[in-house]
């Protein structure tokens, strides 16, 4: 196998391939990438036992074949070779690379012993890949880190009809999203939890423009999009619906500067030791605000930011730092609202949208406030 191709867009093929192989393996073959050059094109695959990448780029054969090589390692090397054109050779039991004078050789893998590539299962219809990406990473935040409780560490993938719906929770917070989506047909419906972890890398391997096409069938999600095709297994059981969850009945709203309201929540919440809580005070009026206070004993801080509050009267709340930044951050609008239950209830969190059902949504479980 011979083949030559620019340094970048090897180095992007296979970065994006390589982010499918696992960082340990008891099965060597498994932390191989497979390269195969026909017909001026060169496929980079990998895969492991959750998922798999085939990622397809042009490349001028000169000698068709295939090579599996250590995966991680080749991307180290694509990542120091100089800019300008690339020459891959196979030669005996070594892959030679080449580039303006560097040179590496790279020991290769019994090709017999690597697996098939998972098919994609059928096309249920396409995403917007820009809006999908983004909506990922809006929801994973919210998405359960405790292997012990593995459907909480996936993200729900619903499909019905015109709409996808993305859900993640840990069962102390949970986001959603909804996105357009154009269906192959009106009877399209899913109802999938896929492990975050995996989908946010799938999200980021994808570009930002033109279409993603989804599949899903009963083990199985699949993922297309300019040359590049993923596939993930899916996750045992279902993630709790929140339709009934997210009904707030008549609760009082706040409207603040969410890059003000984030910068400040960094700030009180520097003396936030120990998990300790981040309270809120809002205050109704023509001069609404917000205090925000954390700390215990001789170690507290405080910020008052401006807050459009609705509330009849003062309302204090209070919630994990952590989780509070995690769901401003999230959000991309200029303003957010939240609604309040009252002191150790639910909170939603939303964009500055104005009428109808909002198309991101975050809940957020309040704490009971402590006295500073």
């Amino acid at each position: 196998m011979e083949f030559r191709m620019e340094r970048g867009a090897l180095t992007d093929a296979v970065s994006r391939a390589a982010r499918v192989l696992p960082a340990r393996s008891p099965v060597p073959v498994l932390g191989g990438l497979l390269l195969d050059a026909d017909s001026g094109r060169l496929r980079v695959s990998g895969l492991d036992f959750e998922a798999s990448a085939r990622v397809e780029t042009e490349a001028h054969t000169v000698r068709p074949g295939k090579v599996l090589v250590m995966g991680r390692r080749l991307l180290d090397i694509c990542k120091v070779l100089p800019e300008g054109p690339v020459e891959c050779v196979v030669e005996g039991s070594r892959l030679t690379v080449t580039g303006d004078g560097s040179r590496f050789g790279l020991s290769v893998l019994p090709l017999d012993d690597y697996p098939a590539l998972p098919p994609l299962p059928d096309v249920c219809g396409a995403v917007d890949a820009g809006e999908f990406g983004a909506a990922v990473a809006q929801v994973a935040v919210a998405a359960g880190r405790d292997d012990t409780l593995p459907t909480l560490t996936g993200i729900r993938l619903g499909l019905d009809g015109s709409t996808m719906t993305l859900a993640a929770t840990d069962r102390y917070r949970f986001a959603v999203r909804t996105l357009p989506f154009e269906a192959k047909s009106p009877d399209v419906a899913a109802d999938v939890v896929v492990s975050a972890r995996r989908l946010t890398e799938i999200a980021r391997s994808l570009g930002r423009s033109g279409q993603v096409d989804v599949s899903v069938d009963g083990g199985s999600a699949g993922f297309e999009h300019a040359g590049t095709r993923t596939t993930v297994r899916l996750l045992d059981g279902r993630l709790p619906r929140h339709d009934k969850l997210f009904a707030l009945a008549d609760p009082a709203v706040a409207v603040l500067d969410r890059a003000s309201l984030v910068e400040a929540v960094k700030r009180v919440s520097v003396v936030a030791d120990g998990g300790s809580p981040l309270q809120m005070t809002f205050s109704p009026g023509p001069d609404g605000s917000a205090l925000l206070q954390a700390g215990f004993e001789d170690d507290v801080a405080s910020q008052r930011i401006p807050a459009a509050f609705d509330g009849a009267a003062e309302m204090t709340v209070a919630f994990n730092p952590a989780y509070l930044t995690d769901a401003l951050s999230s959000f991309e609008d200029a303003t957010v609202r939240m609604m309040l239950m009252g002191p150790g209830q639910r909170a939603m969190i939303t964009g500055g949208e104005g009428a109808g059902t909002p198309t991101h949504q975050h809940l957020l479980m309040s704490v009971k406030p402590s006295l500073l």
